[in-house]
């Protein structure tokens, strides 16, 4: 027996499928005050650009970093003594790119550990600590960042606020980058620990200019939708994987673009008034973002970032032309769209790491070719189930558009394998769903 969630094709975002009070507490949470707070306090520190004074009490990216690390100290007061807060930093050398001198690279890291010991799950929110103005190696002028990157940081402040105050069985990590503008430094820094180290490390997101609704040229403003950018094929050893992608037809299939997936269904789920778009891109073209060291290790991850970018508010000196005020200045951004954009993040983390691992072992049938698709899996290795969703959306549809509910770990299905994709989730009593897995042939 099954139960059938159909998703009507008129609808633009998924059918909700359980709202878990708790998430809707924490996304209510969310002030526009304190994010504005935030975003004063980043910008006071004159520049953050990565070559800055890292001694200075008051101006550079030290001092910005210092504060980053107090704030998470402070809210570490609400975890019980399971948030650590640490500074991992190197000295780098001059690269003949975009570091010119002995640089202290740092990024500011705060780790609200889970309950469950025996579950590993790591689940990661960044932004980039770093500002620039138009040359790239100014270190001097006032590069306030407010947009770029500031909005992401202080959306990784806000979480920490919120979230401190939870007790998920798995692993919470959010990072400050520094060295964004200067090479993606600091999230190369960080992707070769988690290497080195490890990790089990799930989901990224990504955030980077999550606040500002205008484009510049075009003049048109957009605070209704959110934009993630996932990429199809994997960068991550690729030519082992190719055959199999193309066997089966999973371009468009790969572990960023389901993350994708599953952050518009959370987000649209808790965040009212806004469309998460999938951009099928790894990022805007021709460029990176902080996210990017994490895909090219195999990685699941994606770049969270406005619809509309204005480049009169990035990467400009501060100044006044034709009337045109350039700069990335506060006054620029919505708060309201902001408030939103991280409402999704928070909803999104919280939902994975209350969530169940993923189901083991998940197979498709097809030593017999027939109009049927059977199933099957095993159950998580760590997380209280009440069940699993079977996934199924047609082969030219973005997003998944049915969710089927068993408490088996088998199902058979009256849909053709010629006609849909389908993948399992786990589901837990309080209705988070466990990240997506594809069906290997059995």
């Amino acid at each position: 027996m099954f139960a059938l969630f159909l998703i009507p094709a008129v609808f633009s975002a998924q059918q909700t499928v359980r709202q878990d009070p708790e998430i809707i507490n924490y996304v209510s949470q969310i002030s526009t005050d304190s994010l504005k707070s935030h975003i004063n306090s980043l910008v006071s520190f004159g520049t953050r650009h990565t070559m800055s004074s890292t001694t200075d009490p008051k101006r550079g990216i030290g001092a910005a970093r210092k504060w980053v690390l107090k704030k998470f100290s402070d809210y570490a007061k609400n975890a019980g003594g399971r948030m650590e807060v640490f500074l991992q930093n190197q000295i780098i050398q001059p690269d003949g790119k975009r570091i010119d001198r002995p640089t202290d690279l740092g990024n500011a890291i705060a780790i609200i550990h889970g309950t469950n010991p025996n579950d590993k799950r790591i689940f990661m929110m960044s932004g980039h600590l770093d500002s620039r103005v138009s040359d790239v190696m100014n270190s001097k002028d006032n590069a306030p960042g407010a947009n770029d990157d500031g909005s992401g940081v202080a959306a990784l402040i806000e979480t920490a606020r919120i979230l401190s105050k939870s007790k998920f069985p798995a692993t919470i990590v959010l990072v400050a980058f520094s060295g964004e503008e200067q090479g993606l430094l600091g999230s190369k820094m960080l992707a070769e620990k988690v290497v080195n180290e490890g990790w089990q490390l799930e989901a990224l997101l990504n955030n980077d200019m999550i606040s500002n609704n205008l484009s510049s040229d075009t003049h048109l403003i957009n605070i209704h939708q959110l934009r993630v950018f996932s990429e199809g094929l994997p960068q991550y050893e690729l030519d082992k994987k190719a055959q199999d992608i193309r066997k089966f037809g999973l371009e468009n299939d790969g572990e960023p673009r389901q993350l994708a997936r599953y952050i518009k269904e959370i987000g649209e789920r808790y965040v009212d008034h806004l469309q998460v778009k999938l951009i099928y891109r790894n990022d805007r073209f021709l460029r990176g973002g902080d996210h990017t060291p994490f895909v090219e290790k195999g990685f699941s991850a994606v770049r969270l970032t406005e619809f509309n970018e204005n480049f009169n508010h990035q990467h400009q000196d501060i100044r006044k032309e034709n009337g045109v005020q350039y700069g990335d200045l506060p006054e620029f951004m919505d708060f309201d769209y902001f408030k939103k954009n991280v409402g999704v993040n928070i909803a999104v983390l919280a939902n994975l790491a209350k969530s169940p691992s993923k189901p083991e072992n998940v197979k498709i049938e097809v030593t017999k070719l027939t109009n049927f698709t059977d199933l099957s899996w095993e159950k998580p290795k760590s997380g209280d189930i009440t069940g699993y969703y079977v996934l199924m959306r047609e082969t030219d549809a973005s997003v998944w558009q049915k969710k089927i509910f068993t408490k088996e770990t088998s199902i058979k299905l009256p849909y053709s394998k010629d006609n849909y994709f389908f993948a399992i989730q786990a589901v837990n009593a309080s209705g988070n769903e466990s990240l997506i897995v594809l069906p290997k042939i059995k």
